[in-house]
């Protein structure tokens, strides 16, 4: 398998005038780490899909064909594993059928190891959506990468915790799992374990958090489409990375079903 990634739109190989609507910079998308063809969450990934095409285009995305356009694109780069993005734009002649854009890269993991986490002052627009076009926070990552750090955390006015850059937060409580209730575009992964825990009778809450809190709690976790990461420290605040409810989010997590594409 080359390491170069294939893109398909609508299910035939990229070419440069079926690539134009995605120049708009106007269109969302979903990302996913599958193996064996697999992956975590399929339900909730193409729920995205379906909710943020009607919601910016006027017209549903069927489950069946974006499955479809997945395992088209799997076959043609030869891999069962990948990381695999679906986009989906509005044709550039207008008004019409939403364009998907499939495509297959090297699979990839969450950095090893408890990260560094700097706060920015940057709040996403839309931030329900996971739209493309993400300069800000493109923006702010590689600031922190270049002081050192591995994730930028987003706050808004007054030091309210929204997201990471590429990544959701959750701080722990005693035995209870903490998301921030500020605006925040709601992570696949997230959600696999907002349900995991749910099952597993774990007390998760919403709560407003400002920066100046992060000492009280007991922990913090990242999670993305590559998995979960502990937190180390934010803004050079440490934080507990050993407790046994991380243990028990990332053991949770791990146990997450794989479903067939």
């Amino acid at each position: 398998m080359t390491d170069e990634p294939l893109i398909e739109v609508d299910g035939t190989p990229a070419t440069a005038q079926s690539l134009a609507p995605a120049l708009s910079g106007y269109g969302h998308f979903t990302a996913m780490q599958v193996r064996g063809g697999r992956v975590r969450g399929l339900a909730f990934h193409l729920r995205r899909l379906d909710e943020a095409t009607r919601e910016l285009f006027g017209a549903g995305l069927d489950g069946d064909l974006v499955r479809d356009r997945i395992r088209h694109a799997l076959a043609a780069r030869g891999s069962a594993d990948a990381s695999v993005r679906v986009n989906v734009y509005q044709p550039a002649e207008g008004p019409g059928r939403p364009v998907t854009v499939v495509t297959v890269r090297e699979p990839g993991e969450m950095p090893q190891g408890p990260q560094r986490v700097k706060s920015v002052p940057y709040l996403r627009p839309a931030a329900h959506l996971k739209h493309v076009g993400g300069f800000g926070q493109a923006y702010w990552g590689r600031r922190v990468a270049a002081d050192g750090y591995g994730e930028a955390l987003l706050v808004g006015p007054g030091g309210e915790i929204a997201e990471g850059a590429i990544t959701n937060i959750g701080f722990i409580d005693g035995g209870t799992i903490v998301w921030p209730d500020a605006p925040h575009l709601s992570g696949i992964t997230q959600q696999i374990l907002h349900a995991a825990l749910t099952a597993a009778g774990i007390s998760q809450e919403p709560r407003h958090i400002l920066l100046p809190d992060v000492p009280t709690y007991r922990g913090a976790f990242l999670t993305n489409s590559r998995g979960i990461a502990r937190v180390a420290e934010i803004d050079g605040v440490p934080l507990p990375t050993d407790g046994p409810l991380l243990a028990r989010v990332a053991t949770l997590y791990e146990a997450a079903p794989w479903d067939a594409i």
